[in-house]
């Protein structure tokens, strides 16, 4: 056979593994709203760039009659192309082969893109959408899930790695996503589960539909499971390249620095955001928009644990992850939830060398049996746990209540902030004026002749002498009290002169964190 005849066998053989799984598994894909995975792929990617790789493995099995199918590219599409111009490996599960079921060599396909990842150190992007593990396949399925599961462990703080649902996820396939940084999900495509609706009406009795049961919303909401929310596979490749423009392409890096912009002080004013009336919430999110760079804030979990806000912004042209209670939710209180989002994200931009502003006005942990039965020790001290190993730089500002152990857990200089401030009317203290007021003075108050009055009294008494920022400067606790308006200037200068910042930690393997 000559050149040219080869080069026509090629050509040959690339149509048809290009297929995937043909015309009417296509047809069905894409009539449910649904690209296909090369189609995936090649909108995410910058145009022209993607290469695929391995393009005609196939599957070795030879039970059940698999021996008589084949299966292109056996059910996964593997390769290397640009991001916003920076180099990203990337696979995409083919639901039209063999509904994207993961066997041996369909897993042998995404392990060596993942080892190139972290052998390059560039980020990798996995396009989930499959039935699962390839039941004829046996054990090797297996296997191979717990070969991809090894490599997100190994590869976590060291390259990013995102995961994008993009149709089923269920069974063990569920957890490799749960082992990556970020995890995109579109609304009526997405679904994750361990054990699918059919299951648990066998085993339980109990009847529910695959979008109740793991659909997008309910893991951007309520498990937590999901850090972005997308209407469209489109919308959610958007928010992949934003997430992109502020993350490091490695934890050997900084993220790329932009161009300095000052905020939109048209839209969002520092001075007018926080109300007069000390218990009427605000959104927090305009204070941070407020000092940022161009207004510019990309919030991570943002349907998840409300009470406390996290994301990137950046601030003189750098990227910087904000941590801030929001007082718009149950006053901005730290719970189960909030702990666990929050301290997820600070070993995260730890990891990858992004500075940490904290916002904090919190009137302290959520009380309630249910917290308490739910673990709120153990999950408030993640939080604890995640600020004081943390090495990067830490900027505190306190704007408002600081009460208790939330004053300690929002980052402050007791687990190491390198720059604690404090707007005027903040208020540090062990608890609130009304109930240490009650606590210090209940014998007073209960004997007095108008216990009200006297109440009232005392309340000021512990507002006036304990209910402001000044007592915790006086010992140092507080940098600066500070005028709202010299936010941005005071931050923005902390973080440079903290840029350069070394710690030296006690040598270990690692530490035990609450998991």
């Amino acid at each position: 056979m000559g050149l040219k005849q080869k080069s026509t066998d090629l050509r040959k053989r690339m149509r048809d593994a290009l297929k995937g799984g043909g015309d009417k598994a296509i047809e069905k894909q894409k009539a449910i709203g649904k690209l296909t995975a090369r189609e995936r792929i090649i909108t995410l990617l910058d145009p022209k760039s993607f290469h695929e790789y391995d393009l005609f493995v196939e599957h070795a099995a030879k039970d059940f009659d698999m021996n008589k199918k084949y299966l292109p590219g056996d059910g996964v599409v593997t390769g290397t192309g640009l991001l916003s111009g920076n180099p990203v490996c990337i696979y995409a599960q083919d639901f039209t082969v063999a509904g994207g079921s993961l066997g041996w060599m369909h897993a042998k396909k995404i392990t060596k893109i993942m080892d190139h990842a972290l052998k390059l150190k560039v980020p990798i992007i996995g396009i989930n959408d499959s039935g699962g593990a390839r039941i004829q396949e046996g054990v090797n399925s297996l296997a191979g899930y717990g070969e991809i599961f090894f490599r997100n462990t190994i590869s976590s703080g060291v390259i990013p790695q995102i995961s994008v649902i993009l149709g089923p996820c269920a069974g063990g396939a569920v957890y490799s996503p749960a082992l990556t940084d970020f995890v995109f999900v579109v609304d009526k495509i997405s679904k994750m589960f361990i054990t699918g609706p059919e299951v648990i009406k066998t085993v339980l009795g109990e009847e529910i539909s695959m979008e109740a049961l793991g659909g997008a919303r309910v893991h951007c909401e309520t498990t937590g499971n999901a850090h972005f929310f997308a209407d469209s596979e489109i919308e959610c490749f958007d928010q992949i390249k934003s997430l992109a423009s502020f993350i490091p392409w490695n934890n050997s890096a900084k993220a790329k620095p932009f161009p300095k912009k000052s905020p939109k002080t048209r839209h969002y004013k520092i001075d007018t955001i926080m109300p007069s009336d000390p218990k009427q919430p605000y959104d927090v999110r305009d204070v941070i928009k407020s000092i940022s760079d161009d207004s510019n804030f990309l919030e991570v979990m943002e349907l998840f644990a409300q009470n406390i806000v996290i994301g990137f912004a950046r601030m003189d042209g750098n990227t910087v992850g904000f941590v801030a209670n929001q007082p718009m939710v149950l006053a901005g209180v730290l719970d189960v939830d909030s702990s666990d989002k929050a301290a997820r994200f600070i070993r995260y931009c730890d990891a990858f060398n992004i500075p940490l502003v904290t916002l904090v006005d919190l009137p302290g942990y959520l009380p309630g049996i249910d917290q308490e039965h739910a673990g709120v020790i153990r999950h408030g001290a993640k939080l604890l746990y995640a600020y004081s190993e943390a090495t990067v730089p830490k900027i505190t500002l306190i704007m408002r209540k600081a009460y208790g152990g939330g004053y300690i857990a929002m980052c402050s200089s007791h687990l190491r902030a390198d720059f604690v401030f404090a707007w005027p009317m903040a208020e540090i203290a062990v608890m609130g004026p009304e109930g240490a007021a009650n606590i210090i003075f209940r014998k007073e108050i209960m004997s007095a002749e108008d216990p009200e009055k006297l109440r009232k009294q005392k309340v000021q008494e512990y507002k006036d002498k304990f209910a402001n920022p000044y007592v915790a400067a006086a010992y140092g606790y507080v940098d600066a009290v500070i005028e709202p308006s010299e936010t941005r200037k005071m931050i923005t200068h902390a973080l440079e002169i903290s840029g350069q910042k070394s710690v030296n930690l006690p040598a270990k393997k690692h530490g035990v964190p609450p998991f």
